[in-house]
């Protein structure tokens, strides 16, 4: 309230604003951190299941939202996506310039032919790299939070976590995918 009060005077739309701020400082206090599933974990190689769009009313895919944002972040992630925090559904988050980009059922309707190799590593195979192969430009179509479809290009790296993320979805690690594993080759053969 004394946030509010101190913009009285102000226009409604700068009122407005601040409690927007509250709002999601709110939510991202009250978000739970999450344990990430790590490589192992049977769900990681499963194909999600569709989350129906009536779904993202309910409170606890709200939450579950608000959780995968705040795990992603806390856990230094650029992307996260629902298997890693044993959710079985189609449910992906995004970093971008450091804010959340939440994508339901995404699917990757073009890939460009130009392909690029880098270096990968996931939260669910801490202190594992490797080199992995992926196309520069992508379209996707989604849903977002909200349900509003979405269509969009990505490229660079922001298509790169995209197509990471999408993996998850369908059972696949970067490791599958990897010309080379960089960093961990050791611990990976003891994590089997």
């Amino acid at each position: 309230m004394a946030c509010l009060q101190a913009v009285g005077k102000k226009n409604f739309r700068d009122r407005a604003k601040v409690v927007n701020r509250v709002k999601i400082w709110y939510n991202i206090y009250m978000a739970k951190l999450l344990p990430i599933k790590i490589y192992g974990c049977p769900l990681l190689r499963k194909k999600s299941n569709l989350l129906l769009t009536e779904e993202l009313q309910k409170n606890e895919i709200k939450q579950l939202f608000l959780d995968m944002e705040k795990t992603m972040k806390e856990k230094d992630g650029i992307g996260l996506a629902a298997p890693q925090i044993g959710q079985n559904i189609r449910v992906v988050v995004i970093s971008i310039e450091n804010e959340p980009l939440v994508l339901v059922n995404p699917k990757i309707l073009r890939k460009s032919w130009k392909k690029e190799i880098m270096e990968e590593g996931c939260l669910s195979l801490p202190g594992i790299f490797g080199l992995v192969r992926r196309s520069v430009k992508i379209t996707i179509t989604a849903f977002d939070k909200k349900g509003k479809k979405l269509k969009f290009k990505a490229k660079g790296m922001f298509a790169r976590v995209i197509q990471h993320e999408i993996d998850h979805l369908e059972g696949i690690l970067f490791i599958d995918k990897a010309k080379k594993i960089t960093k961990g080759q050791e611990k990976l053969k003891n994590m089997v």
